[in-house]
């Protein structure tokens, strides 16, 4: 079990811009993250789970307005990603946390973690507009062929369409991995974090490719109890994306 206070990671590298340097990590690393994500919601598990639920609600709601609501969706995830983070600093200095730590992002730094929604949503939304033309592309050709060859075409062009989406995201996924944490936790202004999330996430591909599927494998089994698992699993990972943080950049 990771004691409290959880140490500061050891940090080699060098910058004149204190929170932009960050180190690269062994794959290794992948498993302690979410070690300590798990010691964290063992630490307080009922708080987590309500913090959870809250979010889960928080999305359906979002979920049932159309158009509106997942451009809202993404708009609000840096904050409530920034109130989990904060949340884990506390229990990391060996603090109590507070459900009401979820919404500290509308406290401090809102309008720099508001800037990262919007950005997050605007390529995400540019994403999505891609995918979905290139689709219509395919999907108009097949329809203008009137041959047996039409329902491959069409598949093709959604499968093609997918396959483009997966691949754009990554790059958007590593530039708002760690952007909340240092907008939070070093005064970053938005576009830097962006940039520095990016850079630090292109540094460490290794351990985020070991990371990456043992989330994956977590992920199914948290489906298997109609989904419950989630309340677990989400804190978990909240726990290890803090962890992340420290160990990749300067200690918050």
């Amino acid at each position: 079990m990771q004691a409290f206070p959880i140490p500061a990671p050891q940090f080699n590298g060098a910058s004149r811009r204190v929170g932009a340097a960050s180190r690269r990590v062994g794959a290794g690393s992948a498993l302690n993250w979410l070690q300590q994500g798990w010691a964290m919601f063992i630490a307080r598990p009922g708080a987590w789970m309500a913090m959870t639920v809250i979010v889960i609600v928080i999305y359906v709601g979002l979920a049932t307005v159309p158009l509106i609501g997942p451009l809202a969706a993404h708009l609000l995830a840096p904050v409530l990603a920034a109130g989990m983070l904060i949340a884990c600093q506390k229990l990391a200095h060996e603090q109590d946390l507070a459900i009401s730590d979820l919404f500290a992002g509308f406290q401090q730094h809102t309008s720099a973690l508001l800037t990262l929604g919007v950005l997050y949503m605007l390529a995400m939304l540019a994403l999505a507009v891609l995918a979905m033309l290139l689709a219509g592309s395919g999907m108009a050709g097949a329809m203008i062929m009137h041959s047996p060859l039409a329902a491959g075409i069409a598949f093709g062009g959604v499968a093609l369409a997918g396959l483009l989406w997966l691949l754009l995201s990554v790059p958007i996924v590593m530039a708002i991995w760690f952007a909340p944490a240092l907008v939070v936790f070093n005064a970053m202004a938005p576009v830097d974090a962006l940039k520095a999330s990016f850079n630090a996430c292109l540094k460490n591909i290794l351990v985020f490719l070991v990371y990456a599927p043992l989330v994956m494998v977590l992920c199914f089994f948290a489906t298997l109890p109609v989904g419950l698992g989630f309340l677990v699993l989400g804190p978990v990972l909240a726990g290890s994306v803090y962890a992340s943080y420290r160990d990749i950049f300067l200690s918050a």
